[in-house]
């Protein structure tokens, strides 16, 4: 199912052709489901399911609450705004549009802005980000560093414009404002007098990375690769589609490239994907953004190779802004959704997950310790081994090497050499045995506990019947992992569902104690162990009933308590958006939120006011300003000046 609606999103239906067993699979064989469908939590399956479960129920019972979570928990919503518990209030900090400098035009209501002005402006559909203190003023100053991960026509293109992609100057420099319009921004950002945060125009750290600023590779796969070779481009262009991140120890910020597969398309009557392409979900329509009709460097015919230059873990230096981004070949090539970098036995550690059904979890360990390898003028990110992840029945698991040589990738095995395996990186762990998953998202460590939390966001597609089977899996849920010693280094790993998505009326595997919510997407744990959970309800079944989401209403952000697994509703976001993006100052004073596409087009609320387009852009939303809808950063702060989420 991909329905005209959801042209941005992934593969309902994944593109994994292999017989490598599923993660619900083995969940059927590692417990009873039988206890669990009928409605009562069993000690044995409560167990399986992490104690999480168990330890909520243990804290009704005695009328306990987790310390860590002291705010009054919020209602769902289906309102044009968010709301946040009380005693807390939200500014808006970055939308789409804003000039970084006092020379770049400013944002047009009327989205006439040119290609150039978006250039200078911050991009379209905030999602990942981080901030990057001033070591002067942790609290009070630094950079914020955000990616872009899609544009949307009806949106980013005046009425005037038109929606279509045509073969002609108008067409391209269409083409030309939404590659100026993906990317990264970076911007220094400040608390003023009054204890509002502010941007920085002009500062000299503000920058822009697009689809169009020059970049390099790095690692085992070098830009001279022949399958890299592009036809019209000379040297390699840009970052696309940047959905999560990561954070280095060094001070870098890893862009990840999600579904960059959609931007190709051809005309060509005659071409044919090859099994590398068919793998990776490349098609002659492509996600429908027809930028090849304008720009050959995007035609599949033309230039079959430009497509192999995406899908990497992009580092940018944001107190560089003269260095070029640097795309780390070594962590492999698919649709990373995040690159999460913990330190551990002084190496550096990457998870990513990869955002489709069906796909796999992956893992980075830096050959040297990272230190060493910065001191030595190397990036630690260039040398080690990637590991794909195996899950057993019996809640253990494996890393497997994804290595030259190892677990018969080999040259009698159709295996060339290690940039081979890095750039058919499903393929190789299709052929290791890796576990397919329910489109494996964001990760992140829990700092109290040193487990790995990584979000399932949903299973076979989100316009499945709503049963309470779990396969399809509508509502996903999140895996709890969790390695020897809490060293990230180690081979092995055992592994339990930390939380299970979803609404008790629809769904009573779900716990009816617990607040409702569905397809998890960001998370993040803050310094304290609270794990803050983001949703990405699909625009085809945000606030229906018949998708089991009426309910749960627009998406939104919970946080919960790593430990014993309470959690509680925090955020609210207005229609037709996604929640995405969460990070706070050191002190934890201050959060930034990010909304991303408010008002796109969305099935429940286009049945009650139309489809937004062009001409009317703001019939699901006109968030933040009651105007043209606007991806935005937000910020939140505690009336008191406390921590959030106390």
């Amino acid at each position: 199912m991909k329905e005209e609606i959801e042209l941005h999103d992934e593969n309902p239906s994944g593109s994994n052709p292999s017989n490598n067993p599923w993660l619900h699979e083995l969940i059927e064989q590692g417990m009873n489901r039988r206890t669990v469908l009928g409605g009562a939590l069993g000690v044995a399956a409560a167990q399986f399911l992490g104690g999480s479960l168990l330890s909520r129920r243990a804290n009704a019972a005695v009328g306990a609450g987790s310390p860590l979570l002291g705010f009054s928990e919020i209602a769902p919503s289906q309102d044009d705004t968010i709301h946040v518990p009380p005693g807390y209030v939200w500014d808006v900090l970055l939308p789409w549009g804003t000039p970084l400098f006092s020379s770049v035009a400013a944002f047009q209501l009327d989205a006439s802005n040119t290609s150039v002005d978006q250039a200078g402006q911050v991009g379209f559909n905030h999602d990942g980000m981080d901030f990057f203190p001033f070591s002067a003023t942790p609290n009070e100053r630094g950079l914020l560093v955000l990616n872009h991960e899609y544009t949307d026509a009806n949106q980013i293109y005046s009425a005037a414009q038109g929606s279509a992609i045509t073969a002609d100057a108008a067409g391209l420099e269409k083409v030309k404002k939404a590659l100026a319009a993906h990317g990264v921004t970076v911007a220094e950002i400040y608390k003023d007098t009054n204890g509002q945060w502010q941007l920085q125009v002009d500062s000299p750290y503000n920058r822009r990375v697009t689809g169009e600023t020059p970049v390099v590779f790095s690692g085992p796969v070098s830009a001279s690769h022949p399958l890299l070779q592009s036809s019209i481009t000379p040297s390699p262009l840009g970052t696309l589609n940047n959905c999560a991140h990561g954070k280095t120890p060094w001070g870098t910020y890893l862009a990840c490239e999600e579904n960059w597969n959609g931007y190709f398309g051809t005309e060509s009557a005659t071409w044919t994907a090859t099994p590398l392409e068919a793998r990776y979900g490349v098609s002659k329509t492509g996600f429908g953004y027809r930028w090849h009709i304008a720009s050959q460097r995007f035609d599949l015919e033309v230039n079959r190779n430009e497509l192999n230059q995406f899908g990497w873990v992009v580092e940018v230096d944001p107190f560089n802004p003269t260095s070029a981004p640097v795309k780390r070949t070594a962590l492999g090539r698919f649709k990373h959704e995040g690159a999460t970098v913990v330190e551990s036995r002084m190496r550096a550690v990457v998870y990513s997950g990869d955002d489709e059904n069906g796909d796999y979890l992956y893992k980075f360990v830096s050959r040297k310790p990272w230190q060493q390898a910065i001191a030595q003028g190397e990036s630690p990110l260039d040398v080690g081994v990637l590991y794909v992840a195996k899950f057993n029945p019996d809640g253990t698991g494996q890393w497997l090497r994804l290595q030259f040589g190892k677990n018969n990738l080999t040259p009698a095995n159709g295996w060339a050499d290690q940039a081979d395996i890095l750039i058919r990186t499903r393929q190789a762990a299709d052929f290791v045995g890796a576990t397919r998953l329910h489109r494996p998202e964001w990760i992140t460590e829990n700092p109290v506990t040193k487990d790995m939390l990584l979000t399932l966001t949903n299973g076979t597609g989100n316009n499945s019947a709503v049963n309470s089977n779990r396969d399809p899996n509508p509502y996903g849920h999140i895996i709890k992992l969790r390695e020897p010693f809490g060293d990230h280094t180690r081979q092995t790993f055992t592994w339990s569902v930390f939380l299970l998505a979803g609404d008790n009326f629809y769904d009573t595997t779900v716990p009816a104690s617990q607040s409702i919510f569905g397809s998890p997407d960001g998370i993040w744990a803050d310094y304290d162990g609270r794990i803050w959970i983001q949703t990405d309800i699909s625009n085809s079944s945000q606030n229906r009933a018949d998708r089991g989401y009426d309910r749960i209403g627009n998406n939104q952000m919970l946080a919960a308590d790593g430990v014993t697994g309470e959690i509680k509703r925090f955020l609210t976001g207005p229609r037709g958006c996604e929640i995405t993006g969460v990070i706070t100052t050191p002190d934890q004073r201050t959060m930034f939120i990010n909304v991303q596409h408010p008002g796109e087009s969305t099935t429940f609320w286009n049945g009650l006011f139309g489809a937004p387009s062009v001409t009317n852009p703001t019939t699901v939303s006109s968030f933040p300003f009651g105007q043209r809808p606007r991806p935005t950063t937000i910020v939140i702060r505690k009336l008191d000046g406390g921590v959030i989420g106390t």
